[in-house]
């Protein structure tokens, strides 16, 4: 999924959980997951790691179909700007980065110059 989650796929949140200081990151991808139970630390299957996850509310109910919650997971690759500083994304951002500053539950991240440019190209433009 993108960054451009709709506020109805997020009203079961409850609680954003940070396994990383979200402080210490220019952005983190956010994607919506499906996942077996609501309120533990989901599994993660894909490069890189997960930073940070959504817990749902006992509101919360799984698809029909599948049985499955949809929950929101923030995760970096290894090719991200965090670790490699000077790669691919060291101007601009993949498309489902956000600023991780502007993460609550129930509300989409955003983009802002921080999770495009990153803080030392911010830090740079600042007089």
């Amino acid at each position: 999924m993108s960054s451009l989650l709709a506020e109805g796929d997020l009203t079961h949140e409850a609680h954003v959980v940070w396994l990383e200081d979200p402080d210490n990151l220019d952005y983190v991808r956010q994607a919506l997951d499906k996942t077996k139970r609501r309120n533990t630390k989901p599994p993660y299957e894909r490069d890189g790691r997960m930073v940070g996850y959504a817990l749902l509310d006992d509101q919360a109910e799984p698809d029909p179909d599948s049985g499955l919650y949809k929950r929101r997971v923030f995760f970096l690759l290894p090719h991200d700007r965090d670790s490699l500083p000077d790669g691919l994304y060291r101007e601009g951002a993949p498309g489902e980065a956000v600023d991780p500053t502007t993460i609550e539950p129930k509300k989409p991240g955003v983009k802002t110059p921080r999770s495009q440019s990153g803080l030392a190209a911010i830090a740079s433009v600042t007089p």
